[in-house]
């Protein structure tokens, strides 16, 4: 069965609705409900790449990607977060992420027929005694948000390696060794709860009257999230293509819209393909 993963960079904010309306945010983020990461719906995700499809190989899109009552042969995942930029006040932002969303995309990396560490990563300096702890570049204490972090040692090895993989620009992927931080489960959930953008938005009649005044969630730029493609079966136990055709379409045009607010620039990515069986550098 082939498979491809697909890693977003996030070129702009995005807005990827709707999640729970709150007392203080009218449009939220859409979230997982038992992690509360943020997250694109899959049906999203495959909206952006039929319509990619469309208007580069229109005559595969429903081949692809369905149409009413037969499905495509390319199956899409939800668009998973993987690394959050957090403000830090010990120098430029942090990328931030934790053990579960590093083993999940270790999970995701096997699914997708790419090669994954021999060993699992060790994190176990983590597990401080009523402390919050990071394993980042650099030993002094980390301030993010208006949190203290006691340095609990260095990045394990090849981690960055591991995640720069789905960053599509040589520069971003460069800087971030020094810029990856990673907190516990528990600590990384505050920050996705609590530490994204929230733009005030508002709508005014001729008269430059405010008629609507509403404020909105957003993932900020360099948010870095991937999505899995594999191929469907056929029903005579055949194989069908479409996801490596897919990938590789994206590495010629490597931008995708994904989220809302397309109309205000909020939404776009850029993709870096992997495709399984290929070499990856």
């Amino acid at each position: 069965m082939k498979a491809a993963l697909l890693g977003l960079l996030a070129e702009s904010h995005v807005h990827p609705g709707v999640g729970q309306s709150n007392e203080t945010v009218d449009l939220p983020v859409a979230r997982e409900r038992t992690t509360s990461y943020p997250f694109v719906p899959g049906s999203s995700c495959k909206g952006a790449l039929r319509e990619v499809v469309e208007q580069r190989l229109p005559a595969d899109a429903e081949r692809w990607f369905g149409k009413q009552d037969n499905a495509g042969q390319v199956m899409v995942s939800d668009a998973r977060l993987l690394l959050l930029p957090v403000r830090s006040l010990t120098g430029a932002y942090r990328w931030l992420t934790c053990p579960h969303i590093v083993e999940r995309l270790v999970r995701d990396r096997r699914r997708a027929g790419l090669t994954v560490p021999e060993a699992p990563f060790d994190f176990t300096a983590l597990d401080g005694q009523g402390e919050s702890r990071v394993l980042s570049a650099g030993a002094g204490r980390l301030f993010l948000e208006e949190r203290s972090f006691t340095p609990a040692g260095p990045l394990p090895p090849g981690l960055a390696e591991l995640l720069g993989g789905l960053i599509g620009d040589e520069q971003a992927r460069a800087r971030l060794a020094g810029q990856l931080a990673v907190v516990s489960d528990e600590e990384f959930g505050w920050f996705a709860r609590y530490a994204l953008s929230v733009q005030a938005r508002n709508c005014l009649n001729e008269q430059k009257t405010s008629t609507n005044l509403w404020y909105e969630e957003t993932l900020p730029p360099d948010t870095v999230m991937y999505v899995v493609l594999n191929d469907r079966h056929k029903a005579d136990g055949g194989e069908a293509g479409g996801s490596a055709a897919v990938a590789e379409l994206l590495r010629r045009h490597p931008y995708l819209q994904l989220g809302g607010n397309e109309t205000v620039g909020q939404g776009w990515f850029l993709v870096r393909p992997l495709i399984a069986g290929e070499e990856e550098g």
